[in-house]
């Protein structure tokens, strides 16, 4: 009969305690597994880790370069070229020649003429003209004042020597004007012309009338401004530079630039009237600019010594009349005489011209350069 069990008994595997070495391996085991990693693998991570980290380092500044370089390089499209703003019209020149003519043909019109006009003037074509068609015309047409009162407007003066008119009743009032049938037929006349101008075709300018013309005074003359030389003296046989702008002249003026250039100074070049115009030339007075007057010049100075002069002289023509004449030098001292260095434009001033008053009247205003 088996025996009775009188206590729990332990179960087998909980009875039979764990041999040493199976402990330890199963430690072992246990710390060789660290949340589902075993210490082998965290070490290969780590080292790849550290290889990718390293390689990163490394191929860094490459690969932002590759990046640089890969970028497309875009040019900046260049701002759009603006056409330049048309130039406001011009034409001062051009609308001067086309006041002439209108003047022109408004002095000879008459009946029937009215068509003429208007192709200056197209509001002409509705006019009614008296008096005979050519009765009388305009010669020796000039323009003389040109102002621009718009940027395409054009105020232009024409003188002109109306002939053929009939005089009028009425004196005149301006002063010295003679009121007789003579000078009033052949008196000079100034008309004022407004021109329009305007873009034509194949860049050229177009040009209208704005108004028929208008009659009014003589521009105002000009103050005559002060000019370096000094008193006219006369011209002494004795003095150099009476001799250096007689041979000069004569050659300049009597035989069409022969041997002309043996009075030139170096560097100098001009060219005489040819045909020659003269046949003698006697200098008669020359001022000096600077000189108030003194003793008689019987010497040169020193080579170098610039000099300019004024010169009167009467030259003799083909036909035996002698004509006065004037002309601006600059002469130049080189090997003890006078030579000439220029043919100036115009006499030396002292100062800038100053113009007259502005004005609203009609030929008040110096006339701008077209």
């Amino acid at each position: 009969m088996s025996p009775v069990l009188t206590g729990r008994q332990k179960p087998a595997a909980l009875a039979a305690p764990q041999a040493p070495d199976a402990q330890e391996a199963e430690a072992v085991h246990d710390a060789s597994w660290v949340g589902g990693w075993s210490t082998g693998a965290q070490a290969n991570s780590a080292a790849l880790i550290r290889w990718i980290v390293w390689g990163l380092i490394v191929l860094g500044p490459l690969l932002g370069a590759l990046a640089y370089l890969s970028v497309p390089t875009t040019s900046a499209s260049p701002a759009p070229k603006t056409a330049p703003p048309a130039p406001p019209a011009s034409g001062g020149q051009g609308a001067a020649g086309f006041a002439s003519l209108f003047v022109a043909a408004y002095l000879s019109a008459g009946r029937g003429d009215e068509p003429k006009l208007a192709a200056y003037y197209p509001p002409a074509s509705n006019l009614q003209l008296d008096g005979v068609s050519g009765q009388r015309w305009g010669e020796q047409l000039t323009v003389v004042r040109l102002r621009q009162t718009d940027t395409s407007v054009w105020a232009v003066t024409v003188a002109a020597r109306v002939t053929g008119a009939t005089p009028t009743a009425t004196p005149s009032t301006q002063p010295g004007a003679s009121s007789s049938p003579t000078a009033a037929t052949d008196a000079v006349r100034y008309f004022q012309v407004p021109v329009a101008t305007a873009p034509g075709a194949g860049g050229a300018t177009a040009y209208t009338a704005l108004a028929l013309p208008a009659e009014v005074a003589a521009p105002e003359r000009a103050k005559t401004p002060e000019l370096v030389y000094g008193a006219m003296r006369p011209a002494l046989p004795t003095d150099p530079r009476t001799q250096a702008v007689t041979s000069f002249l004569t050659a300049y003026l009597t035989k069409a630039g022969a041997e002309l250039d043996r009075y030139l100074a170096p560097g100098t070049r001009l060219a005489a009237p040819s045909p020659a115009p003269y046949s003698g030339v006697a200098v008669d007075q020359f001022a000096v600019e600077g000189e108030t007057g003194g003793e008689p010049v019987v010497s040169v100075p020193g080579d170098g010594t610039t000099l300019r002069l004024l010169v009167t002289l009467r030259a003799t023509g083909q036909d035996k009349v002698r004509l006065p004449l004037t002309y601006a030098l600059t002469l130049k001292a080189r090997a003890g005489r006078w030579e000439i260095a220029s043919l100036d434009g115009a006499p030396a001033v002292t100062s800038p011209t100053p113009g007259p008053a502005a004005s609203g009247a009609p030929g008040s205003a110096p006339a701008p350069t077209a």
